[in-house]
């Protein structure tokens, strides 16, 4: 055991906690502005953003190059159950009370779970091949048209809301007559983790669609930057305490690889943009569930893959999705954020000493 290379990848990995933590903060405030000055969900906006796992994919490509295919399958099912066990339960334990979601919300939540179960049915039954992997790419585009069908008609039907010249004429009216104006909803731009409504109207049209857009997009930026070297830190910390490829992928590489939706949840939730914290739940599993996953059985090694994931993790996956689902149409409150919280850590304790003893 080099405990050096322990040490170096400690302080990588702690640093890429700070980065996470800036790139977390920007994208919530930025993405809340955006959406409402274009006049679309703000599901919609983080599907495109935070929902598109590309350090997952980097991840994926970098396992499949050096022929650990196992470990790009056991990320892909792990984060899976991450992402809603670990990430949405703190959106829900950090939220102001009970938490209810668009219609946008509820629909990709209704896809994630058509498509995990299209997984599960297909990695129990026929098994995983280049043939489903090819159409999980599909499936993939065809999930990226919808997202941009759908910014497309959110902005044609409120054109006005392009108007940021026009919003800065009436922030005067509004702030007189108590109306529901953008200030009211969104946090103000250079405060942290503070609730919705603890800022003034001064700074929110203090600047331009196109710096919040820029903003926005650093912020996306940095979480993925975060992601790469969070996981690639954990991944080496992992090898050098000599755990299987599998175990390391369903359990410490994507716990580490989601840290950036942990965070997105977290701040999400503290400044109420339910939204948001939905979207980066079911943006990020669906981007895992077919592009990933689709690269990795698409390049693979075929016979690696056959026996990488057992059914306890693919039916714990299906579960995952199915209550997250749930509750994604029925609303939640905060100690259902508790108590899948704890079934993610009864998921770890089994997976280290059950099933993967």
């Amino acid at each position: 055991m080099n405990w050096d290379t322990i040490c170096f990848n400690g302080s990588a990995f702690i640093a890429g906690l700070f980065l996470l933590e800036f790139g977390a903060d920007r994208f919530i405030d930025h993405t809340a502005i955006v959406a409402t000055r274009l006049g679309v969900s703000q599901t919609l906006i983080a599907l495109l953003t935070a929902g598109a796992e590309w350090e997952e994919l980097v991840v994926v490509v970098a396992s499949v190059l050096q022929n650990r295919s196992s470990l790009a399958i056991g990320n892909v099912v792990g984060s899976s159950i991450s992402n809603i066990l670990g990430a949405f339960s703190l959106g829900l334990l950090f939220y102001p009370g009970r938490m209810v979601f668009d219609r946008s919300a509820k629909l990709y939540a209704a896809i994630l779970f058509l498509i995990t179960t299209v997984f599960t049915v297909v990695a129990l039954t026929t098994g995983l091949g280049k043939v489903v992997g090819g159409l999980f790419i599909a499936a993939f585009a065809v999930y990226l048209v919808s997202i941009g069908y759908g910014i497309y008609r959110g902005v044609l039907d409120a054109p006005e809301r392009l108007d940021s010249d026009s919003e800065s004429d009436s922030d005067d009216d509004e702030g007189a007559n108590g109306s529901d104006s953008e200030a009211q909803r969104l946090p103000a731009e250079t405060s942290p983790l503070l609730a919705n409504g603890a800022q003034g109207n001064r700074s929110t049209h203090k600047h331009s669609l196109l710096y919040h857009s820029a903003q926005l997009v650093l912020g996306f930026l940095a979480l993925s930057l975060s992601g790469y070297v969070l996981s690639h830190t954990a991944a080496s910390i992992a090898d050098e305490f000599g755990l299987s490829n599998t175990v390391v992928g369903v359990t410490v590489l994507s716990f580490a690889t989601t840290l950036p939706e942990k965070f997105v949840a977290v701040i999400g939730g503290a400044r109420g943009h339910g939204g948001i914290v939905a979207a980066s739940t079911a943006g990020s599993n669906i981007f895992l569930l077919t592009l990933c996953l689709g690269v990795t059985l698409v390049a693979g090694d075929q016979v690696e893959l056959a026996d990488s994931v057992v059914p306890f993790e693919l039916l714990v996956t299906w579960a995952s999705s199915a209550l997250f689902c749930l509750l994604v149409f029925t609303g939640s409150e905060r100690w259902v954020g508790g108590l899948l919280l704890v079934l993610y850590v009864v998921f770890i304790v089994l997976e280290f000493t059950v099933y993967r003893r």
